[in-house]
C-alpha cells in the first residue's frame, strides 16, 4: 500500500518562518482595545480558524467581548500584514517537488479565511508553490481540530484511505486535525509556531540554545499526538518512506 496524498498546513509550514502574521495581528486587534497580550498567549491556539482563536484570547483572560466585533476589527489588519509576512519557506517548493515525484496528490488546510489565503497563494505562486486543492474552515463546515478541512482534501484528491495519506504542519491543532482524520501526522518544529521564532531570530541564537528551542517545540508537538517531528517540511522525505514501510507491515496511523 503506497501513500497518496499529503495534506499541508500553510503559515509557519510552508510559508511564513516562525508563523509571525497572524501573531502580529492578534496583538494588534487586542492593543486596539488597551490590552496587551503577549505572544506566548496568541500562540497558544493557533491554527484554529481565526475567529475562535480570538475567542480562546479573550477567554483565556477572562475578558468578555464581542468576539463577532473584534473578528470584524481583526480580519482587515490581518490582510493588511499579509504581504509582508508570507514568505515562502526555504525548501518548500523543492519539497512539493519531490512529493509530486513519488506520486503524491498535495493538499492544505488554514485557519485563514479564503481572502486571506488568497492573499497568501498569491505570494506563494509566484515563488513555484502551488499545492493541488485548498480549503478553508468556512469552507468545510468548520476548523482544527475537526477533520472536516483534512477529508475534503481526501475526497477531492480522491484518495483510497485516510490511512494513506499524511497531514504536515507545525501547530497543536494540526496534529489534532490529522490524528481526527485518521491519517499519519508529521510535526514541522523549526519553522512554525511552536519555537515561534522567524529564521533571523533563530540565526542569531547560540547554537545549544537554538537546538533547545526547537527539541522543546518538537516534544510538545509528539507530546499532543504527532506521529514524527521534523525541523522543516523540506525534511519530511525520509518520514514518508518510513510511513510506506509501515503501511506495507500492515499498521495503521
Amino acid at each position: 500500500m503506497k501513500l497518496e496524498v499529503v495534506v499541508l498546513d500553510w503559515a509557519g509550514t510552508t510559508v511564513d518562518y516562525g508563523c509571525q502574521a497572524p501573531i502580529a495581528a492578534l496583538r494588534e486587534t487586542f492593543a486596539r482595545h488597551g490590552i496587551d497580550i503577549t505572544p506566548a498567549e496568541a500562540r497558544r491556539a493557533m491554527g484554529l480558524p481565526k475567529k475562535e482563536h480570538l475567542r480562546e484570547i479573550a477567554a483565556a483572560r477572562g475578558m468578555d467581548l464581542d468576539v463577532d466585533a473584534l473578528n470584524a476589527e481583526f480580519e482587515p489588519i490581518q490582510l493588511s500584514i499579509l504581504e509582508s509576512h508570507s514568505d515562502v519557506i526555504p525548501g518548500a517548493p523543492e519539497a512539493a517537488e519531490r512529493f509530486r515525484a513519488r506520486g503524491l496528490k498535495i493538499g492544505s488546510t488554514t485557519g485563514y479565511t479564503r481572502a486571506m489565503l488568497r492573499v497568501v497563494m498569491r505570494m506563494a505562486e509566484a515563488r513555484n508553490f502551488r499545492p493541488d486543492f485548498t480549503v478553508t474552515p468556512e469552507e468545510a463546515g468548520g476548523g482544527r481540530p475537526f477533520p472536516w478541512m483534512a477529508w475534503r482534501n481526501l475526497l477531492e484528491l480522491r484518495a483510497g484511505s485516510a490511512r494513506q495519506c499524511v497531514k504536515i504542519g507545525d501547530t497543536i491543532s494540526d496534529i489534532e486535525e490529522g490524528r481526527n482524520a485518521g491519517m499519519w501526522t508529521i510535526a514541522v518544529a523549526r519553522t512554525g509556531n511552536e519555537t515561534g521564532l522567524s529564521e533571523i531570530e533563530l540565526t542569531a541564537m547560540e547554537g545549544g540554545d537554538r537546538e533547545a528551542a526547537i527539541t522543546a517545540a518538537k516534544n510538545r508537538l509528539l507530546a499532543a499526538g504527532a506521529h514524527y517531528a521534523v525541523n522543516s517540511v523540506a525534511e519530511c522525505d525520509a518520514v514518508l518512506e518510513e510511513i510506506e514501510e509501515r503501511l506495507s507491515r500492515g499498521e495503521r496511523p
